[in-house]
């Protein structure tokens, strides 16, 4: 029997969203899928809210964040840094939704319900962005606000939009609204 862990759990409930179609998987699923009782999985997480969190974030991580790959070497300036950052971080989501939309949905059904939990799925993106930005801002706020300002291009309702022609006009428009008060 495999060792019980966290990455464990989150990988097995990743499973059964995929395999059940259904964003509800219980906790007794999970723990039946890893021949544990259903009280072993709070030893790894306080409650279920916990354990939905850590299997967006862990998604998102891996269908988003790690997929932006940047050439720091070609830039000139930090402005086009968060701008090439902004724009494979948007494509980065774009691409997760076109390659399986379904998993999509499930993965960010939780997300779009809870703002808290959303803002933790991003910390991590606005740490990139007050680093690139040289903000040094202990609450990231301003980095929230730029993410924030490409709502459209990151927030799970908007995707219907992701696939218009437009798109790309429709990103520039918005950084040239916001890029003079970086």
């Amino acid at each position: 029997m495999a060792k019980i862990t966290q990455e464990l759990i989150i990988e097995t409930a990743e499973a059964l969203i995929e395999r059940t179609e259904k964003s509800e998987v219980t906790l007794s699923q999970i723990a039946d899928e890893l021949n544990i009782t259903h009280a072993a999985l709070y030893k790894h997480f306080k409650n279920k809210q916990e354990l939905w969190a850590a299997v967006s974030k862990t998604w998102f991580n891996r269908m988003i964040s790690e997929q932006i790959k940047l050439d720091k070497n070609n830039l000139i300036n930090t402005q086009d840094l968060l701008h090439d950052w902004l724009w494979a971080f948007v494509n980065a989501k774009k691409r997760a939704y076109n390659e399986n939309p379904q998993m999509f949905a499930l993965n960010t059904q939780y997300v779009d319900s809870n703002p808290q939990v959303l803002r933790d799925v991003l910390w991590e993106s606005y740490q990139i962005i007050d680093e690139l930005m040289n903000y040094h801002d202990p609450n990231l706020e301003r980095a929230e606000a730029i993410l924030s300002a490409f709502a459209v291009f990151n927030l799970p309702s908007f995707k219907d939009s992701w696939n218009l022609p437009d798109y790309e006009d429709r990103f520039e428009c918005i950084w040239s609204l916001i890029k003079h008060g970086l």
